[in-house]
C-alpha cells in the first residue's frame, strides 16, 4: 500500500493514486465529523492523513485534485435544514503541533509583513473549544440568523435553535447596524454527564464526548430538543460588520463581552513566542478543570489592521493557528485510587481522575498496573518515572493510544499537594477481607479468600459462561451479574447454573414472569444451558478459570489425559507435588512448573474442589478427540524432542508425533519411549541413556513415522 511509503520515495502514479485514496477519506471524515456528528476517526488520525495529503501535493503541484482535501473547509450541510450563504465565509484554521510550528508560524507572518526578527508584534492566545462553529446575525441589534459553518461559504439555518441556547443574546444594545457575531457551542462536562444519565434511563442514544452531544443537540430538526439540552456559546470571531469593534482582537473580544457574549478568560496577548507557549503550557495544564473541552490554543495577530495586510489562503487565515494538543496526553488530577479485584483474585488499581477528553474520549479512570507501578518502581525494582511515585491529589498525566485501556505517565511534583501522603497499598481484600498476599515472583498481590470472595466468584462466573468456555446463550455477564444476587436464584458456582430450572419450577417468583424476561426467553435459557451439560474436557477446564491456564494448555492437557476420570486421578494424585503423576503432568510439553503447581493447588484447595465435583456431576463430560491412530508406529507412546531439527521444525515434529497418537513431553522420565535427539543434544540425551530409553536420530524417526 502507498500509506507505508515515506512520501520523498512515492512515484507519480503511486503519489496520484494515494491523493485519490486521501481525498475519499478525507472526504468522507468530514461528511462524518461536520454533517452527521458521528466521527469514525480521531482527530489525531486525520490530521495525519490531511498533513501526508498537503506534502504529496507540495512534492507533486501538478496531481493536486479538484476535490483536494486541502481545499475543504468543514462538510456540505446536511439535507433538513434551509441553507445559508456566509456574507464572509468561515475559515478553517491551519495547526500546529510543536515549538517549531509556531516558530514557523511567526517566522512566516514576520516574512510576509517585511517585519524583523526583534520587532514588536503582539498576538492573542485563546483556548481552543472542542464544539460546533456558529455565525450569529444581528442586524439593528436583533437575532436575525444563525447558521453553522457547513462547507465555510454555505451553512445551514438553525436559527430556532439558536435562540434556545443560554449566553446567545436575543437582542444587543448599542450594537453596529450589521453584526455577525462567530464563536463556538459547547457542553459541559457536568451537563453531558447528566445528558448521558438520562439518554441511559430512556434508553437513547450516548454521546461519546461533549462535542458530539453539541453538535447532535444544536443540529435538531426538532428545536425542543435543542432547548431540553444545557448548550453554551463562546464568542470569539465575527464575520460582516458595518463598522470596525476595535483596532486590535483583544479590543474587539472585549467589546462582544460587552455586548452581553460569554468570551473566555483564558485569552491573553502575548509579546513573544516564548510568551505565547508559555501561555499554552498553562492551559494545557488547567484543561481538566475548566468543565467544558479543548483542544488546543489559537494565536492571532493582535493588530486587525495587520490581520487584513495578511489576509487569507485558499481555505486559512495567514494571521492565525490552531496550536494542537498531542492527541493522545492530557493532564487531570487523580482523585482517588481504587482496588478491583479480578477472577484470579489479583488485586488492580484504579486511577479515579478527574474526567478529561483524551484521544476524542472522555477518561474518568486509568490503570496503576500494580503497587510497584504506583511507588514509582518496575517489577525489577529499579526507577520509572525518575522514581516519582503517584499520590491521590496529585496532578498526573494521562495518555490513551488506539483503543488501549488509558494509563497514568507522569506526575507533576511541583502541584503535589502538601497533605498528600504515600499510597498504602492494602493487604487485605477489600471485597472480602481476606489476606492479600504477593508471591515471590509475582508483580501482582492477590485475595486468598477464592469461592468466599464475591468478586472472584463474579468474576468466575463470567468466565465461566463466556465465548471460549460454555458460551451459554442467553446468559452473559450482566445476566451473571443480576443471578449472583437474586435472593429467590441465586447463582453463586458454576453448578448453580445446571439447576436453574429445578428451582425455578419450585420457586413461586418464576423467572418467566419477571422484568426482562419472559416465558420464551426463559424457555430459551433453559434449553441453553441444557445443551451444555454435555461439554468436551477442554472447553471445561478452561472454563474453570483457572490462573495460567488458558484455552491451548487446557485442549494440551485435555488431549494428553484423554478423560475427566483420567485427569483427576492424576491431578489428585499429584497434590503433593512428587511421583510419577507430578513428573507426568510437568512432563507435558507446554505445561511449565508454574501453571502445573497452579492446578493441583486449586483442586487441592476444599472449597474450591467441592465446586468442581458439584459442576462435573451436572455434566456429561465428552472425552478428548483423540486423532485416528490405526497403524501407527508409535499411537500412545510418549517421545520427547531434544536438540536441533534440521528437516522441520520443532512445531512441525511436535503436531506430527501428536497427530500419529504420540504422547510429546517436555522432559525425559521413566514413562519416555522414544528421545528423538538431534546435534547439540545435552543432559535429556545423558539421563534417556541412564534409563535405557530409545534413542533416535531424525532420520530415524522419519523412518519410523513414515510409511513404506
Amino acid at each position: 500500500m502507498t500509506e507505508t511509503i515515506l512520501v520523498q520515495d512515492l512515484s507519480e502514479d503511486q503519489a496520484r493514486a494515494e491523493l485519490a485514496r486521501l481525498a475519499q477519506i478525507l472526504l468522507r471524515a468530514n461528511d462524518q465529523y461536520h454533517a452527521k456528528d458521528a466521527p469514525e476517526i480521531s482527530d489525531a488520525e486525520y490530521d495525519r492523513l490531511k498533513r501526508r495529503n498537503a506534502e504529496i501535493e507540495l512534492r507533486f503541484p501538478d496531481l493536486k485534485r479538484q476535490d483536494s482535501p486541502s481545499e475543504m473547509v468543514g462538510a456540505r450541510p446536511a439535507d433538513g435544514f434551509t441553507k445559508v450563504t456566509h456574507a464572509v465565509a468561515m475559515m478553517s484554521l491551519g495547526n500546529a503541533f510543536d515549538a517549531a510550528d509556531v516558530a514557523d508560524f511567526d517566522r512566516s507572518v514576520r516574512k510576509y509583513l517585511g517585519l524583523g526578527a526583534d520587532a514588536s508584534l503582539s498576538y492573542t492566545a485563546e483556548p481552543k473549544i472542542d464544539g460546533l462553529s456558529l455565525s450569529l446575525r444581528y442586524e439593528r441589534g436583533a437575532l436575525v440568523q444563525a447558521a453553522t459553518r457547513g462547507d465555510g461559504q454555505v451553512g445551514e439555518n438553525v436559527t430556532e435553535n439558536a435562540l434556545n441556547i443560554q449566553g446567545i443574546p436575543h437582542h444587543i444594545e448599542n450594537a453596529p447596524a450589521i453584526l455577525e457575531v462567530r464563536g463556538e457551542v459547547y457542553m459541559s462536562h457536568r451537563d453531558f454527564d447528566a445528558l448521558n444519565a438520562r439518554q441511559a434511563e430512556t434508553g437513547g442514544k450516548s454521546f461519546a464526548n461533549p462535542r458530539n452531544a453539541a453538535a447532535g443537540s444544536l443540529r435538531q430538526l426538532d428545536a425542543r430538543i435543542t432547548r431540553s439540552r444545557p448548550l453554551g456559546f463562546f464568542a470569539y470571531a465575527w464575520g460582516e460588520l458595518s463598522e470596525p469593534l476595535s483596532d486590535t482582537q483583544m479590543g474587539a473580544i472585549r467589546r462582544l463581552g460587552d455586548f452581553g457574549f460569554d468570551t473566555n478568560a483564558l485569552t491573553q496577548v502575548c509579546d513573544t513566542t516564548d510568551q505565547l507557549l508559555a501561555h499554552y503550557r498553562l492551559i494545557e495544564e488547567q484543561r481538566a478543570t475548566l468543565g467544558y473541552d479543548i483542544d488546543g490554543v489559537v494565536y492571532k495577530v493582535d493588530d486587525l489592521a495587520l490581520q487584513s495586510r495578511l489576509g487569507f489562503r485558499s481555505t486559512t487565515p495567514r494571521w492565525a493557528i490552531a496550536h494542537k494538543f498531542p492527541a493522545e496526553l492530557a493532564w487531570t488530577r487523580l482523585e482517588g485510587i481504587d482496588i478491583q479485584v479480578g477472577r484470579t483474585g489479583a488485586l488492580s488499581p484504579v486511577a479515579r481522575l478527574h474526567p478529561v477528553t483524551v484521544g476524542g474520549v472522555v477518561v474518568s479512570n486509568a490503570t496503576l498496573h500494580n503497587e510497584d507501578y504506583i511507588a514509582g518502581r518496575n517489577a525489577k525494582g529499579g526507577e520509572i518515572r525518575d522514581g516519582k511515585d503517584i499520590r491521590i491529589g496529585d496532578w498526573v498525566q494521562v495518555y490513551r493510544a488506539g483503543d488501549v485501556i488509558p494509563k497514568v505517565a507522569d506526575v507533576d511534583l511541583s502541584k503535589r499537594p502538601d497533605n498528600a501522603v504515600a499510597y498504602d497499598f492494602p493487604t487485605r481484600c477489600p471485597e472480602c477481607g481476606s489476606d492479600a498476599i504477593r508471591e515471590e515472583g509475582d508483580a501482582v498481590r492477590r485475595c486468598t479468600g477464592g469461592l468466599i470472595c464475591p468478586a472472584q466468584a463474579v468474576e468466575k462466573l463470567k468466565h465461566f459462561v463466556s465465548r471460549k468456555a460454555f458460551d451459554i446463550d442467553g446468559l452473559g455477564a450482566r445476566q451473571v451479574e443480576a443471578f449472583y444476587v437474586d435472593p429467590d436464584l441465586p447463582v453463586k458456582t458454576p453448578a448453580d447454573i445446571f439447576t436453574l430450572q429445578k428451582r425455578d419450577a419450585a420457586n413461586l417468583n418464576k423467572l418467566a414472569n419477571r422484568k426482562g424476561w419472559g416465558v420464551q426467553s426463559a424457555a430459551n435459557l433453559w434449553a441453553a444451558i441444557e445443551e451444555k451439560r454435555a461439554i468436551p474436557l477442554g472447553r471445561l477446564l478452561f472454563a474453570l478459570g483457572i490462573r495460567h491456564l488458558g484455552e491451548a494448555a487446557s485442549n494440551l492437557i485435555a488431549t494428553h489425559y484423554g478423560s475427566w476420570e483420567a485427569f483427576e486421578r492424576a491431578i489428585t494424585a499429584a497434590a503433593d507435588r512428587t511421583g510419577p503423576e507430578w513428573e507426568e503432568l510437568l512432563g507435558i510439553d507446554g505445561v511449565g512448573e508454574v501453571m502445573a503447581q497452579t492446578l493441583v493447588a486449586s483442586f487441592a484447595q476444599q472449597a474450591e474442589r467441592q465446586s468442581i465435583d458439584a459442576l462435573v456431576a451436572q455434566l456429561d463430560v465428552q472425552d478428548a478427540t483423540k486423532p485416528k491412530t490405526e497403524g501407527s508406529p508409535v499411537a500412545g507412546l510418549t517421545v520427547v524432542f531434544t536438540g536441533t531439527l534440521e528437516k522441520m521444525t520443532r512445531a512441525e515434529a511436535k503436531a506430527r508425533a501428536e497427530a500419529l497418537g504420540a504422547k510429546v513431553s517436555g522432559s525425559v522420565s521413566k514413562k519416555t519411549d522414544i528421545l528423538i535427539a538431534g546435534p547439540g543434544a545435552g543432559s535429556k540425551a545423558k539421563k534417556a541413556a541412564e534409563l535405557g530409553v530409545r534413542t533416535l536420530d531424525e532420520d530415524g524417526w522419519l523412518q519410523l513415522i513414515t510409511p513404506a
